[in-house]
């Protein structure tokens, strides 16, 4: 089995998110990817964290779907990637001691770049799906917990994302979330 240790790392503007470059290996069958990361688990044994849940979404073209957390003591630390289509991911910072508190990164993810977004907890995640369809398969570092469930508009004038899409389809909870970075 090809070892992890090829991957690289790309330290995102905003600490505790991590954009993870996978290697595939190619031969006439097709290729293989190496999902493990040393470098990942070392930083999840500092955070005392493990994978918890293993969730799968699909969605069709237009849908935007965030900008979801979960209060503390329930926040959720995630591994994403895309293994069908495209999407453009949004994380934003709401930890209150951060320096970059209420500031957003967003990035491009498909399945045709062998690629893993890693977000610690205390980040509001979103994305919205750019290609026919996409598929997503993501672990979280701790299950669903319905009640500490919270939603960040995803069009808050204050964040000011600018969104690659004009009247995405939204669920009706994503539509009528009405906190703001503001707010928090």
């Amino acid at each position: 089995m090809p070892s992890p240790d090829h991957q690289t790392h790309t330290e995102a503007r905003l600490e505790g998110v991590l954009l993870l470059d996978r290697t595939r290996h190619l031969d006439e069958r097709g290729w293989f990817e190496v999902l493990d990361d040393p470098v990942l688990h070392e930083r999840m044994g500092e955070l005392g964290m493990s994978w918890q849940q293993w969730n799968m979404s699909h969605s069709k073209q237009g849908v935007l779907r965030g900008l979801h957390y979960q209060e503390k003591p329930y926040g959720q630390a995630k591994l994403i990637r895309v293994v069908r289509g495209r999407i453009w991911d949004v994380v934003v910072d709401l930890r209150k001691k951060s320096p970059t508190f209420g500031r957003w990164q967003g990035f491009e993810l498909s399945a045709d770049e062998p690629q893993a977004l890693f977000i610690s907890e205390g980040f509001a995640h979103g994305f919205v799906t750019l290609s026919e369809e996409a598929e997503l398969i993501y672990a979280v570092s701790r299950p669903r917990h319905e009640s500490s469930e919270r939603v960040l508009r995803w069009d808050d004038p204050d964040l000011a994302i600018p969104w690659p899409v004009e009247g995405p389809s939204l669920s009706e909870r994503d539509h009528l979330a009405s906190l703001c970075i503001r707010g928090l």
